[in-house]
């Protein structure tokens, strides 16, 4: 019977052709290692199941293993971050990353106290979304621990360190895709909130349009307390338009619901009369009536990089780009895609 043996740092340096000293750095963020390298690292610890016991040195050096991961806060509303597909794969992804270096996250709620934001032990802290009025960012900066944040900040800083999807990128997949399907008048329903991301959003929309002189069709729509009512509503003051969208793009996980709603309210067909896409991480869309055609953030991605760049705020390592940004995928599906028309021009 063969017994499992716990993979060792020698076995991870073999598999990955280096060092122990380079898997040590690789693991643990320290050194002067190429990103092919310490991914390669990275990739072997994974494949082995090998896990660094970095929480027994991080207290050797005063130190506790154990990062956070914090959320925005929004006063006494309770938002349910763990059913928003989006936060469920960050902390995922982020707690998996976590361990792959030998540290513990823990997820924090965002109905902590002041004292607890102040005093709960953690070397680092990875922050979702932060506002221009953040007072949890606020209560971390006060702490002065090694701080990242998911999302570039409003008020921006020469010390922040943050990973954020690149959303320029994202909107040309999505409107490029959209124009070869025949879209000419690209609607955007945008929200309102003091958070970075619709302004971020806005400003790679508005650029797309320009450079290819098309028009610019915003509605927005209060994101709080009820966005689902709010951006129906918006969407349908967008379909209302004389000549109305041939298509309409969301940015919230449940944006392509609303625009589906707003579409059969109005009576037109999807995607005979609209195309519909959204930004959205939600797997569900791939079998909505149609199916939606959805812009990945890649969380996953996000996730891992800000876990590999607090570790290396936290072990001061030097060379780091303290700004990140992670590629967004386009899945297309059915709510994009033209239906062929026949001979006597129906489809």
């Amino acid at each position: 019977m063969r017994v499992w043996q716990r993979p060792t740092l020698d076995a991870v340096a073999a598999r990955a052709g280096v060092s122990t000293a380079t898997v040590s750095n690789a693991l643990n963020g320290t050194g002067r290692l190429s990103e092919t390298t310490r991914q390669r690292v990275l990739a072997s610890a994974r494949e082995l199941g090998y896990a660094p016991a970095s929480t027994a040195r991080a207290l050797a050096r005063g130190g506790t293993g154990v990062l956070g991961l914090t959320m925005t806060t929004y006063g006494d509303l309770p938002v349910p971050y763990t059913e928003i597909p989006y936060y469920a794969q960050l902390a995922l992804s982020g707690i998996a990353a976590a361990h792959e270096r030998g540290y513990l996250l823990m997820v924090m709620p965002s109905s902590l106290s002041p004292w607890m934001w102040l005093n709960t032990p953690m070397d680092g802290v990875i922050h979702v979304d932060p506002r221009a009025d953040d007072p949890v960012r606020s209560l971390l900066r006060e702490r002065g621990i090694p701080m990242v944040c998911d999302g570039r900040p409003p008020q921006p800083h020469w010390c922040d360190a943050w990973v954020d999807t690149d959303y320029d990128a994202g909107l040309s997949l999505m409107l490029d895709h959209l124009t070869e399907a025949g879209a000419r008048r690209i609607g955007l329903s945008l929200p309102l909130h003091d958070d970075e991301y619709p302004h971020l959003i806005e400003r790679a929309y508005a650029s797309w349009c320009a450079e290819r002189d098309l028009p610019v069709l915003v509605e927005e729509y209060a994101s709080l307390p009820d966005y689902f009512t709010a951006e129906r509503d918006a969407v349908s003051r967008l379909l209302n338009r004389d000549p109305r969208p041939d298509a309409v793009i969301g940015v919230y996980s449940d944006s392509g619901h609303n625009i589906l709603a707003a579409a059969r309210h109005h009576g037109l067909r999807v995607p005979q009369d609209l195309l519909v896409a959204c930004i959205s991480e939600d797997s569900d869309y791939a079998t909505t009536t149609p199916p939606v055609t959805t812009l990945s953030l890649r969380p996953d991605r996000v996730g891992d990089e800000a876990v590999d760049l607090l570790i290396a705020l936290i072990n001061a390592r030097g060379g780091v780009d303290r700004h990140r940004l992670v590629q967004p995928v386009l899945t297309p599906r059915r709510s994009t895609r033209r239906p062929v028309r026949r001979g006597n021009g129906t489809p």
